[in-house]
């Protein structure tokens, strides 16, 4: 292992420079004018896993952008362990808001500054850096390594949704690696074991059959915008418990272990409400603020449409108004079901004076690994062991779809080894990476690697 480390170390500076032309692509995905920038940014993952050592590189077409796939499999008998990334990258507008040119990779602070610096291109290169320097130092890798690096995932990753269905053999292995979450805090390795999932309605309330005089008609037929109103209201209690039938009925509950970690973390409500400039937080009652934003079910009304908002006054009774709703799911809810529970649920909240339509916009299953799994305990050492600090575990507030295909598809635990900040900026003007968590993440990966030949 000290070869290895000493590799690592004595490679810190090219590491850099290689890191920093893998930045230089402009791999934006949803432009179609970087089409070719984002191919170019595949042949370079494809020819940087042949550079390191991988075997039977290959780019696969897709009826988007390209799927890069590269394996080493020369340890028999051992785990298999397939770390997935993405090379394409968010938009860079507006433009004038970065201090520096979002491709033109610039260390300073002790940070990288990039367009992609952390979202995803500097933390899958710490897995290729990690796989490197077993390869050059002992000609080999304790376990068998597989590598998917797409270029869709800022995008929806559809196509490679279809890869993995069409794969699963060539894909096969025992866990999947991922770095594309954050640590908890700064100096504080993390992993996450939970993803929310997703349910995501739209509500269209229709009164009278245009929009009519406010003077001449109000109080005599129904106001959608009032009535939609109404029914939102209707979907929290006093508590701030979500009043949908059977919204719960599937929740895990969270076990003392969970709720002993989060306490652990020491979230300072505060805090959390000065950054955000309130005077008061609230939310479900008898959990704790951590617990609401990350491990239970919420449902939030996301926009209103309906009537004159524009400037100065138009006395409307608007004829049509609606709303977007989001419903936040954890392990075990289904979101096909929380819909069609929604939809009975509004329809009998509607008055008869208005007509009610309501749409399933989009939908995504919950992700949740136990804390006890192998392969995340090997995770939290290898982690805690590159930062000389004890691991936390974390669940995100958020969703990550794909993640949640690896593990019902491939059938294997999914480990999600974060290794940037949420104050890096991704996805705005100024995204940077720190050049410690870069360093440490591959030291990272590396003693994952060890840690998994062991199991």
């Amino acid at each position: 292992m000290n070869q290895i480390l000493n590799f690592i170390d004595a490679n810190k500076e090219r590491y850099i420079e290689e890191l920093k032309e893998y930045l230089s692509i402009p791999s934006i995905s949803t432009l179609g004018s970087h089409k070719k920038e984002v191919a170019r940014c595949a042949k370079y993952v494809a020819d940087h896993l042949k550079i390191i050592g991988m075997k039977k590189v290959k780019i696969h077409k897709t009826k988007g952008h390209p799927i890069v796939y590269g394996e080493w499999l020369g340890a028999p008998g051992k785990p298999t362990v397939l770390i997935y990334g993405h090379y394409d990258v968010q938009p860079v507008d507006p433009l004038n808001l970065w201090n520096t040119d979002p491709f033109t990779a610039v260390v300073k602070d002790g940070k990288i500054w990039a367009r992609g610096a952390n979202d995803n291109k500097g933390q899958n290169f710490v897995h290729m850096k990690s796989v490197e320097a077993y390869l050059k130092t002992e000609g080999k890798l304790p376990v068998n390594v597989k590598f998917v690096i797409e270029g869709e995932e800022e995008i929806g990753s559809s196509n490679l949704e279809i890869f993995l269905k069409e794969n699963k053999k060539l894909l096969a292995c025992d866990t999947v690696l991922i770095s594309d979450t954050s640590l908890y805090a700064e100096n504080s390795p993390t992993i996450s074991y939970g993803l929310r999932g997703l349910c995501y309605m739209e509500i269209e309330v229709t009164g009278p059959n245009r929009d009519l005089h406010s003077g001449s008609f109000g109080g005599a037929v129904a106001n959608p915008i009032n009535e939609l109103a109404k029914i939102i209201s209707k979907l929290h209690d006093n508590n701030g418990k979500i009043t949908i039938p059977n919204f719960y009925s599937d929740v895990i509950s969270l076990t003392k272990t969970e709720r002993d970690n989060f306490k652990s973390l020491k979230f300072s409500d505060n805090k959390f409400a000065k950054e955000l400039q309130v005077k008061e937080l609230q939310g479900e009652a008898k959990y704790s603020t951590i617990e609401r934003i990350s491990a239970r079910p919420t449902l939030d009304c996301n926009g209103i449409i309906g009537g004159f908002t524009g400037e100065g006054a138009k006395t409307v009774l608007p004829s049509k108004a609606s709303a977007k709703i989001s419903m936040r799911l954890v392990p075990n809810q289904n979101p096909k079901k929380i819909a069609n529970e929604f939809k009975k649920y509004i329809l009998t909240l509607a008055p008869k004076s208005v007509k009610v339509e309501i749409k399933e916009l989009h939908g995504g299953l919950p992700f949740y690994t136990s804390l006890d799994n192998k392969f995340v305990v090997a995770a939290a050492n290898s982690i805690g062991k590159a930062f000389k600090k004890k691991s936390v575990f974390t669940r995100e507030g958020g969703s990550i779809p794909i993640v949640v295909e690896f593990a019902n598809q491939l059938k294997s635990p999914v480990i999600l080894m974060g290794l940037g900040l949420d104050t890096d900026d991704i996805h705005s003007p100024n995204e940077h990476f720190h050049l410690s968590n870069f360093e440490r993440g591959i030291y990272s990966s590396v003693y994952f690697l060890d840690e998994v030949s062991k199991l």
